[in-house]
């Protein structure tokens, strides 16, 4: 929510130096005593859809695209000079990484999680990141459905066998899905759209989280998560990757789910202890298993990919291919690629997961300036007295804060823009300052 009062906070430490930057949006109007504008600069890796491309070259940034994720060197090298920077799961962005990206001003994730970002890092260094929580919600849902089907009907394992030449038609420990019990771990977006489709199809739908969550149809909370284990006949995972949910999943944990059950993972990899997952899928104490995440996963399409999990009956391994379709991939290349548009363009950081929320219309005939400042008392009031003190005249000023920093947008009028920032840019509060348009 912006705020109009000083923000409070940390320790004062020595200012940035300033930093006069042009981005405008095809919406303002800027006088002609403005330098040229730097082009925005983007680097995407790992294949990002082509519909965030088209709305990048909508607005004439300048793109360059890598097919797969770069690390180390590699990774410095090619974000010298980049502006805005997409990756997928597989590039990760470190305090180091921040450190050496000169030019870099936000990061966006074109998934679900952002665990391979460094969030408190990137926000130390005025760095928003964005992320698509929403957009591949009915893939990722759409694909446990049918290995829940798959599973309790050996489907794979009978797949397997016709290719090889064998004929095996069989019922056996073959069940329909209807009237069994479905237990969600982790019920956001995906867990709540998982349980309307498992409800449709005459499963008993119950759930744990952290959170409190409002229940979709007839679905039914748990009040721990060893009271769902023991419920459940499917048990299927939906959590992002922290300290806490780290191997959450563990021999422990499968031995309280009631034997013949089985278990699905397409959250993050290190939720689930492979080993003993394996024991128990060899036992028989578990019937099957469908696993789309793995604690080591190759950075590229490559043939040379091992597991535990590998050759064991009735057990579904895909490689990470949960939001992995057409739809979901263009979704999340519009969601993604429009908030980062939105933060160059006029500012806006609505949607980021590591930064306080501004979003300000863009305002003709201003001059709009971007301050991110460290969370302490007073700056608000040095702002204001810089501005003043050149007789220039605030037309509007938003401001955010989190634990951190402070997230100032303010648009003036008359021609002293370059003076204001340089003399923000001067404040030991400073993290970041730039003139927008």
């Amino acid at each position: 929510m912006a705020r109009s009062t000083a923000s409070r906070g940390a320790k004062k430490k020595a200012g940035a130096p300033v930093e006069l930057r042009y981005y405008a949006s095809p919406m303002s109007t800027l006088p002609a005593s403005n330098p040229p504008r730097e082009p925005v600069k983007v680097l995407l890796l790992e294949n990002i859809h082509e519909s965030a491309h088209r709305l990048f070259l909508a607005e004439r940034f300048e793109i360059t695209t890598r097919s797969s994720a770069l690390k180390g060197d590699d990774l410095v090298a090619a974000l010298q000079g980049v502006h805005v920077l997409g990756i997928r799961s597989k590039t990760h962005i470190t305090a180091e990484v921040l450190d050496k990206a000169d030019k870099l001003l936000s990061v966006g994730c074109f998934c679900i999680g952002t665990n391979q970002v460094d969030l408190a890092a990137a926000n130390r260094r005025g760095v928003p990141v964005f992320n698509a929580p929403f957009s591949n919600t009915r893939s990722v849902a759409e694909m446990i459905i049918g290995e829940l089907i798959f599973l309790a009907r050996q489907l794979g394992d009978r797949t397997r066998e016709l290719h090889g030449g064998v004929w095996k038609k069989v019922a056996n420990g073959c069940f329909e899905i209807r009237g069994k019990t479905l237990g969600i771990v982790g019920y956001g977006h995906i867990g709540q759209q998982l349980g309307v489709l498992a409800e449709s199809l005459g499963l008993r739908v119950i759930y744990f989280d952290i959170f409190g969550r409002l229940p979709m149809g007839n679905n039914r909370a748990t009040q721990t998560l060893d009271a769902l284990l023991e419920e459940a006949d499917f048990v299927s995972l939906h959590v992002p990757e922290t300290p806490d949910t780290k191997e959450m999943i563990g021999a422990p944990e499968l031995a309280r789910m009631r034997k013949g059950t089985y278990l699905l993972n397409a959250s993050r990899g290190s939720v689930v202890v492979i080993p003993a997952l394996v024991e128990a899928l060899k036992s028989g104490h578990l019937s099957g298993a469908a696993i789309d995440v793995f604690p080591e996963e190759p950075e590229s399409n490559s043939k040379d990919f091992h597991t535990e999990l590998q050759a064991l009956p009735n057990v579904i391994l895909t490689p990470h291919i949960g939001g992995s379709t057409e739809e979901a991939q263009e979704a999340i290349g519009r969601e993604v690629s429009y908030s980062l548009t939105q933060f160059m363009t006029i500012g806006a950081t609505t949607g980021a997961v590591n930064f306080p929320a501004v979003d300000a219309p863009p305002r003709k005939s201003t001059h709009r300036i971007l301050n991110v400042h460290r969370n302490v008392p007073g700056v608000l009031r040095d702002v204001t007295k810089i501005v003043s003190d050149l007789d220039a005249n605030i037309d509007a000023q938003f401001l955010s804060t989190d634990a951190s920093i402070g997230y100032l947008i303010m648009d003036l009028s008359g021609d002293v823009s370059a003076e204001v920032t340089r003399r923000i840019a001067a404040l030991e509060t400073n993290i970041r300052t730039r003139v927008l348009y």
